[in-house]
């Protein structure tokens, strides 16, 4: 497992290693397993750069072009995760597998995991990542099963009994006992690289959240009574755990109802003009969690692009493009998006430290020539605050992760 942080480098060294590999008869042939994006968008671009001399088809699209992408001689095979219930019915020749951003598999019940253990039996595993222990200890052991078994065991069942107490029987929630971090990090030492700090440098990347007012009415009345009245419509959650999505909508100025939305505060969005006045219209990547405050940014902001317009990636890079909208499930993994900007600005923060990081290292990245800064819009006293302490307390499990590990 090579874990570094977000735009180390990841993909460099691993082409390279898979070049000597092949050269060398460790290896016959590569399956690269990523998000989407960056099979199209970064292994050919990369590949180019660090191993020319391979071979590498990217294997996506329909039925057809994937059935000729495996079929075909080429050294390197690059695929998305979507693909492997697909992939698991197909006669396969790989003798190497490399799993770029390996936190896709941390769920060993998932029904990747469970399609990629049939068919897979690779003697060289390779996982990449920057947020190994993104959301807690717990996420290591799916990680660790799909490189090695030998490091954590076969079951998560005896990985928590070993490591963890049972907390909470009813929801299954379990708290690591006292030293397990250090213990488990200690076991999976010798199965991992972690690139030192010292061996990169990047620019300063600087996170500052930005408060916002709003009046709190409406908020606290959904927050009580899971029910708030409009003078023309009324919004209603049907249980606690809905109730948290409402009040970070809420928090946005939004609430969804049973058929459209509620607008009733535009703070963030006044203050994000401001924001983008005071940085005198830089270029800037605003990061969106709903679909109705991307209608709202575009809106407001008529030249604003997605990465789904034509060429986005390319013209943003080249300097082309003012304010780039991105979700950070489509912006979290592997994108270069470093060349055409310095600043980003979060309308709401994301509860996965995951995303959160791994959106931020689309511009806190190698090639990156200014220091970043990340804006996190952020509404007093409202589940915003709360998100945000969340992330906060992750970064920490991951930061003593690492520690660990070197």
């Amino acid at each position: 497992m090579i874990l570094a942080p977000v735009g180390a480098g990841k993909t460099a060294i691993t082409l390279t290693a898979m070049q000597a590999m092949l050269d060398g008869g460790y290896a016959k042939r590569f399956l690269v397993l990523a998000p989407k994006r960056v099979c199209t968008d970064v292994w050919p671009v990369e590949q180019k750069l660090w191993a020319h001399q391979m071979s590498l088809s990217v294997c996506v699209g329909s039925i057809k072009q994937r059935l000729a992408s495996l079929s075909s001689s080429a050294q390197v095979v690059v695929t998305n995760y979507d693909n492997l219930q697909w992939l698991a019915k197909q006669t396969l020749d790989f003798d190497a597998v490399v799993f770029d951003e390996l936190t896709r598999l941390k769920n060993p019940s998932g029904a990747r995991f469970k399609a990629l253990h049939k068919v897979l039996d690779c003697p060289i595993r390779w996982g990449l990542t920057g947020s190994f222990t993104s959301n807690g200890l717990e996420d290591v052991f799916g990680q660790c099963k799909i490189v090695d078994q030998s490091l954590l065991g076969r079951s998560k069942g005896a990985f928590q009994q070993q490591y963890f107490v049972l907390i909470n029987k009813e929801y299954g929630e379990w708290a690591p006992r006292v030293g397990s971090l250090e213990k488990v990090m200690a076991v999976i030492k010798p199965a991992t690289f972690v690139l030192e700090a010292g061996d990169y440098t990047l620019p300063s990347l600087n996170i500052v959240p930005v408060m916002c007012a709003m009046d709190l009415t409406h908020y606290n009345k959904m927050k009580k009574d899971f029910v708030v009245e409009f003078p023309t419509a009324k919004a209603v959650a049907l249980n606690a755990g809905v109730v948290t999505g409402k009040l970070q909508q809420m928090a946005s100025g939004f609430v969804y109802d049973a058929n459209s939305s509620i607008w009733f505060s535009s703070h963030k969005f006044d203050r994000l003009d401001e924001l983008l006045a005071e940085n005198q219209r830089a270029n800037t990547i605003i990061a969106y969690t709903y679909q109705e405050e991307l209608a709202e940014l575009k809106r407001r902001y008529p030249k604003a692009q997605t990465l789904d317009d034509t060429k986005a990636i390319e013209r943003w890079n080249a300097g082309k493009i003012e304010m780039l909208l991105v979700h950070p499930k489509s912006a979290g993994h592997g994108l270069n998006l470093q060349h055409g900007g310095c600043n980003m600005v979060f309308l709401s923060p994301p509860w996965s430290l995951e995303l959160y990081e791994q959106t931020i290292g689309r511009l806190h990245r190698s090639g990156q020539k200014n220091a970043v800064w990340v804006y996190v819009m952020t509404t007093l006293k409202t589940v915003d605050e709360r998100i945000y302490a969340a992330l906060q307390d992750k970064r920490a499990i991951s930061d003593i992760a690492m520690e660990e590990l070197k």
